[in-house]
């Protein structure tokens, strides 16, 4: 019989249980637990007494997903350049290979980033409109190295985003690195860029899928590499200047997005991309980043960002957990309500209330199933590898990383947050639709998608200290499961019932 496969992603623990007398697909329980399971094969364990349910429809469905991944930075491929090529296989397998994580969408640097080594520009030569001392030379000791090496692990390949975080210091009114507004008289020669940086990584043999205009315009104050645009200037660029220009150069199949920064702001920015057609037209979607709040993922924002543009991507490109030196072989640092973000030392006190100390595991689930279930398409972390203290970072901007080394010792640490991001990548591909998931526990989070091969997979976050235990009713069948506290699990479940 050719049985096809529903994979079941809960953030849970637990065990199935047959809840009708009638022959039953098999349940497959792989489970990523605070009591130390990684995505590990689990079966037993004793039901709760009261179960609730979780109702799955398949008929009902939502947005397309793109994918998810991580990104590639400097700071994560030089790091990788000092590991030992057994270790820096191991990572990119885990990250990339048919066994690991199976990243899908991936997002990169243009020009420098706070995640680089030091500063610096494609374009550094002053007054270069012409773009004929363009170079990526920069790029070619780490970053093209490890996306390279990439790709010769992922069986099913990956989408990359392009992301600039400011133009070089002459073409700006402030003629720095961070802060300042690209001028307009140079508003064609920083749109050449992005050609010219396409064809340079395509003569590498890497593939661009496409860009954000700008990583965070609304400016990140006195830090790290910048540049600022109103919602109005951004449109105005990508439609008079950015989209033509790769349109008439044979490149009109490249993806831009508009945006990507924090989620409060994204109806001011939306209203101006697509109030109109013209003004629309080049804009593939809109790129957005979690930093605003540590616990609200913004629904109404993102509910309001699909009705404004309802055919175009909606795309998380960057999450970490910021403002923290990561914990090295410590995994219940990252199941804790310990850690802190920038907003919980430098938010304006009215709203400090967005930034509570939290569990990172929590955070993740909570804000990619959130987004999963607000029309969200793809989700992207940020840094892939990062060292012991969070870097390297040229201003010293520490974060946390799915993926912590020790290169002195050539060891590698995969956190938690490893973990959570393979239950979703790996078992919600690319293609996959969001579908109707509905649960009567309150306490539990839970979203849904088909995978083009006809795949299920349901997500189910159980954030609090108890388990649980529900009944799944999916297509006419039933299963119970029992659920652990603070878990995360990966249901397979045959589907020969029913094709959809």
């Amino acid at each position: 019989m050719n049985i096809k496969h529903l994979v079941l992603v809960l953030l849970t623990g637990g065990v199935i249980t047959s809840c009708q007398k009638e022959e039953q697909p098999e349940i497959t329980v792989f489970e990523t637990s605070a009591g130390g399971n990684k995505l590990t094969q689990v079966t037993g364990g004793k039901p709760a007494e009261e179960v609730s349910v979780i109702t799955i429809d398949p008929e009902v469905s939502y947005q397309t997903i793109t994918g998810f991944g991580g990104a590639f930075t400097e700071a994560s491929a030089s790091l990788l350049n000092r590991m030992s090529k057994a270790q820096r296989d191991t990572i990119l397998q885990a990250y990339f290979g048919k066994e690991g994580a199976r990243y899908s969408l991936t997002r990169t640097h243009m020009n420098s980033c706070d995640f680089s080594l030091g500063q610096y520009s494609y374009t550094p030569v002053e007054g270069d409109t012409a773009l004929e001392h363009f170079t990526i030379d920069p790029d070619k000791d780490d970053l093209i190295p490890m996306i390279k090496e990439a790709m010769e692990f992922s069986e099913d390949g990956f989408r990359i985003i392009a992301s600039p975080w400011t133009a070089a210091p002459w073409m700006k009114d402030n003629n720095e690195w961070v802060g300042g507004k690209l001028l307009p008289e140079y508003y064609d020669a920083w749109a050449g860029v992005f050609l010219k940086y396409t064809d340079a990584y395509k003569n590498e043999g890497i593939d661009i899928w496409g860009f954000t205009v700008e990583n965070e315009p609304n400016g990140n104050g006195n830090n790290w590499e910048s540049m600022h645009f109103t919602p109005e200037e951004m449109t105005d660029f990508v439609q008079h200047h950015l989209g033509p220009m790769l349109e008439a150069d044979g490149k009109g199949e490249m993806i831009i997005l508009g945006y990507d920064q924090n989620r409060e702001e994204l109806p001011k920015w939306v209203d101006v991309m697509f109030r109109d057609e013209e003004s629309s037209k080049y804009f593939d979607g809109t790129a957005i980043h979690w930093y605003e709040s540590t616990y609200d993922y913004f629904p109404e924002e993102l509910q309001y960002a699909h009705e404004k543009a309802p055919g175009k991507y909606l795309i998380q490109t960057e999450a970490c957990v910021d403002s923290e030196v990561p914990q090295w072989q410590d995994d219940a640092w990252y199941w804790k309500k310990e850690a802190t973000d920038w907003g919980y030392d430098w938010r304006e006190e009215e709203k400090k209330y967005l930034h509570p100390k939290y569990a990172p595991v929590n955070r993740y689930a909570r804000d990619i199933i959130g987004c999963l279930n607000n029309w969200v398409d793809g989700w992207v972390d940020w840094n892939m590898v990062l060292d012991r203290q969070g870097g390297p970072n040229w201003f010293e901007n520490w974060c946390a990383a799915p993926v912590i080394v020790d290169p002195e010792q050539d060891e590698v640490y995969f956190t938690p947050l490893y973990y959570v991001m393979a239950h979703f990548s790996k078992y919600i591909r690319p293609g996959a639709r969001i579908i109707e998931a509905k649960a009567t526990d309150e306490s539990l989070m839970v979203t849904a998608a088909v995978n083009p091969d006809n795949t299920m997979a349901v997500v189910v976050f159980n954030e609090g200290n108890t388990p649980r235990s529900f009944r799944l009713n999916w297509n006419g069948l039933e299963r119970e499961i029992r659920i652990s506290a603070q878990a995360l699990q990966t249901i397979v479940i045959p589907t020969a019932q029913k094709e959809l």
